[in-house]
């Protein structure tokens, strides 16, 4: 199980902040944070813990099995982000 940032991400960071594992990209001061359309959650690096969710004030975030029908394809956007950066 992996956790994943859906549409309704507003970039508040406390995610980021919470993380233990440091996997929520990406972040203001990177060249990748001015083109992202939202954070996401490196599904490789997430260590499952969900300390993420309980710090987002938008409740954007969810484990994978758990998204929302409407959101289901944001687990893929998710790691594409990844892919993509690396």
């Amino acid at each position: 199980m992996t956790y994943v940032i859906a549409a309704p991400c507003i970039s508040d960071f406390a995610c980021v902040e919470i993380c233990p594992v440091d996997c929520i990209s990406p972040l203001p001061e990177t060249s990748a944070y001015n083109e992202a359309e939202q954070l996401y959650i490196d599904p490789v690096r997430c260590v499952d813990c969900g300390a993420c969710v309980g710090a987002c004030p938008v409740s954007a975030i969810y484990a994978a099995e758990k998204l929302p029908a409407k959101w289901k394809h944001y687990e893929e956007v998710n790691r594409r982000y990844f892919e993509a950066v690396q």
